[in-house]
């Protein structure tokens, strides 16, 4: 194997593009293994490890973007798993793993955070405006968007991996590249200056840390969910004369992970909407609100008779819509010279790429363009012919997905390399992708339910497309500074995008199934309960499906009827002479969290696909009630001129304040363990403010967060799937009871608080570790 000294480079690297490149970052570079060097790639044992965590890692993202609206990069968490375990299994007799099998792995593994992200923002929307979340609809969207956006990445590679090496940093994939060299390098590696980087022995501790973090997560999550043996959602409403105010906090090690990995700005920001909500919002509607007689719209009961929970269902839910709206639209007008210049300098470098003389060296061979051409036009004869989509011969919704696809993929590939994947806006992508296909079917009168469909198929393949797009730049930049072969890296993504696509559909019909609440009619208002169903609105029938399912095996009709208030559509379960029998309150924007016996329910809050939701039905129907929506646009117009990033902030208007107290707590821990290290060692080591960042984020203390995600999260998952099985609910509702008459972690005066124990001994863990991670990473800048 043929490697390089990083403190040593040659003066020029092979002919890459056929020409010695102008670009001087180009002609100091060598890969770490050299192009001329022949070793094991890509193997099986690699790409099915490497599927295998793409699917976990996406799992959690599902799990994480349903509940919050965000993701975490799974690539380095994914490198340092696959260096463990392949040396575990070195130990136990079998073989290790060479570098480039690792980068494969890493690569395999990568593809599902991004299409779990796509399919959290943009899929739940459909039964918000009122149609059935479909498992063929769903897997097509996944897999046609995450194929996509990989083939169309590839054309631009050398121009943007290759010839804008130097230029274009790409920060996490250069940082995935050192965790690699790291852990195939005998000695340490050095940076420029001679200052150690990393070595051997921290890549082989990192996974310890992840696996452990990951066994505590799941452990933690399962004692709580699956057993409760403390309260999840410890909670203090107040009294008169702060009639309507609440705090809570909803302790997953999930929540707390995201809080450390995105900072203290950040998740401050996420808290401090929620703060409004709950301490301003909402007391401020129940202050006025007491007084009033009768029933404001669109509320259905008198706001006297409201808890704050009711108060936030009725009026406060649509404010934060037209906040987290009016957000993505003013992030994506305030990054449009951002996006202009990336497109314009892509465009320019792949015109510029000129061609290649000689032969290929292992290190520029692409998937041939004939595949990638082919495979683009397959995927969209699939989408016109597919009847799932509603875009069934619909050449201007194939044009709509070329056009977006191509741009937003190439603008999401070249500000990854510029600001990374943590801050590119594939939210304002996607609001852009839905408002401008919006208004186009509404030129065109294309108005009726019908191309709702229409316009979220498009909307949620260009948004898989476009995070894709990002996620294949980071991973063919960590091939390019390790010396990979573009075209194993581009097959093990295909791979890895495929099978993620495929299991991640079904477990959100899961995770949406197993929380549905079937409301019994005689709970209903007289109002609705009396209802009978249009004979001409009836669409299909259905079982109950869950816990209840064992109660009532019973098939009834399904009824979608519109909500005249202009919030999401009811379904509701009728018999045979259309008479209400259920109301069904779905898992994932549902609202009912109680179910009939008495059980406790989880329920998502997706809150990215009520904005989705929102932009289609406020442009095609006009349904909303806009003084409320108008309320959260001038919000975030208010944040913006105080210089204040208005989308995190809407966000967390949206969201439970439960959902983000957590992940505020997890970044005041993250800004508990910088500000130890600046105060203790920054003057003594002369550590800039850059070397201070760097060590954070690739510390030990963001590897036990990302495994606390990684095993938090899906513990969730699999007590969800538990709570699908009839008998395996019935002994977990006995748990439940059991513990709420005898636990006082769960129930008693001062339950709320004592169940937060658990909690503050995971963030002292995890303060803990990040501190003697910081520590060490002071030592080696002597």
């Amino acid at each position: 194997m043929a490697l390089v000294d990083p403190k040593n480079p040659p003066n020029e690297m092979p002919d890459i593009v056929g020409a010695k490149p102008a670009n001087p970052f180009l002609a100091r570079f060598r890969p770490y293994v050299a192009p001329e060097a022949r070793m094991r790639e890509l193997s099986l044992l690699p790409l099915v490890v490497g599927t295998l965590l793409g699917i976990v890692f996406g799992a959690s993202s599902l799990y994480l973007v349903l509940k919050v609206g965000l993701t975490v990069s799974a690539s380095i968490p994914v490198a340092v798993l696959s260096i463990t375990i392949f040396r575990l299994l070195s130990k136990l007799g079998l073989r290790d793993a060479t570098i480039l099998e690792n980068n494969i792995v890493q690569t395999a593994g990568s593809a599902g955070e991004s299409i779990a992200f796509g399919l959290g923002v943009t899929m739940p929307a459909i039964m918000i405006l009122g149609f059935d979340l479909e498992i063929t609809r769903v897997m097509l969207v996944a897999v046609l968007g995450g194929l996509l956006g990989i083939l169309m990445m590839i054309p631009l590679r050398r121009a943007l991996i290759v010839d804008q090496h130097g230029l274009l940093k790409y920060p996490e994939g250069t940082a995935c590249a050192e965790v690699l060299k790291a852990a195939a390098a005998k000695e340490p590696v050095l940076d420029e200056s001679g200052n150690v980087v990393s070595s051997p022995e921290e890549a082989t501790s990192g996974g310890k840390t992840i696996f452990s973090g990951f066994g505590i997560g799941f452990l933690y999550q399962s004692a709580m969910g699956a057993f409760k043996m403390w309260k999840s959602d410890p909670e203090k409403i107040f009294a008169a004369p702060f009639k309507g105010g609440s705090i809570s906090a909803t302790i997953e090690p999930a929540l707390l992970g995201v809080g450390y990995i995105i900072g203290p700005r950040i998740g401050s920001i996420m808290c401090a909407g929620g703060v409004l909500a709950y301490l301003v919002l909402i007391p401020a509607i129940k202050f006025f609100g007491d007084r009033v007689i009768g029933v404001v719209p669109p509320g259905t009961m008198p706001i006297a008779d409201m808890a704050p929970d009711d108060v936030r269902q009725a009026y406060v839910l649509y404010i934060g819509a037209g906040a987290v709206a009016a957000g993505g639209i003013i992030s994506l007008v305030r990054s449009l010279p951002i996006i202009l210049h990336g497109l314009k300098g892509g465009l320019a470098d792949l015109r510029g790429t000129h061609g290649r003389v000689g032969a290929t060296p292992r290190t520029d061979q692409d998937l041939s363009m004939k595949f990638v051409v082919g495979g683009i036009i397959a995927l969209l004869l699939i989408m016109i012919i597919a009847p799932q989509l509603h875009l069934q011969w619909n050449l201007l919704g194939a044009l709509l997905i070329v056009a977006f696809g191509f741009l937003f993929v190439t603008v999401s590939s070249r500000l990854t390399g510029e600001i990374g994947s943590s801050s590119n806006p594939i939210s304002g992508m996607t609001v852009a992708t839905l408002l401008l296909t919006c208004l186009v079917f509404l030129f065109v009168g294309w108005t009726g339910p019908h191309y709702f469909v229409t316009a979220l198929s498009i909307g949620g393949i260009v948004c898989i497309a476009a995070s894709n797009g990002g996620t294949t730049s980071q991973d063919l930049k960590t091939g390019f500074i390790v010396g990979s072969t573009p075209k194993f890296q581009q097959i093990a993504i295909l791979a890895g995008a495929l099978a993620s696509a495929l299991v991640l559909g079904p477990i959100l019909l899961k995770l949406n199934n197993v929380y549905t609440v079937y409301v019994p009619a005689t709970k209903l208002e007289a109002a609705v309960g009396n209802l009978r169903a249009p004979p001409d609105q009836i669409v299909g029938s259905e079982q109950l499906s869950g816990p209840q399912a064992a109660q009532d095996p019973g098939i009834y009709r399904i009824w979608q009827r519109p909500d005249p208030a202009g919030g999401a559509a009811q379904r509701y379960l009728v018999d045979q002479d259309g008479a209400v029998a259920y109301l069904v309150d779905p898992g994932i924007n549902g609202t009912h969290k109680t179910r009939p016996d008495g059980t406790s329910v989880d329920k998502f809050n997706a809150p990215k696909a009520t904005l989705m939701s929102y932009i289609i039905k406020g442009i095609l129907s006009r349904q909303l009630p806009w003084a409320l929506v108008l309320l959260g646009v001038m919000i975030a117009i208010v944040l913006e001129m105080s210089g204040i990033p208005s989308l995190a902030f809407a966000v967390g208007v949206y969201l439970p304040l439960a959902s983000s107290s957590p992940i505020f707590i997890g970044g005041m821990i993250r800004w508990a363990v910088d500000r130890w290290l600046r105060r203790k060692k920054f003057h003594a080591h002369d550590l800039t403010e850059e070397q201070l960042v760097a060590e954070g984020d690739r510390s030990p203390g963001v590897l036990l967060a990302s495994g606390y995600i990684a095993g938090g999260a899906l513990a969730g998952i699999v007590i969800a799937f538990m709570t699908g099985v009839p008998k395996l609910s019935a002994i977990k509702s006995r748990i439940e009871q059991w513990q709420g008459a005898n636990n006082p972690f769960i129930s008693g005066a001062h339950s709320d608080l004592i169940s937060m124990i658990p909690f503050a001994v995971l963030c002292i863990l995890l303060y803990l570790v990040g501190r003697d991670v910081l520590l060490a990473a002071a030592k080696r800048a002597k």
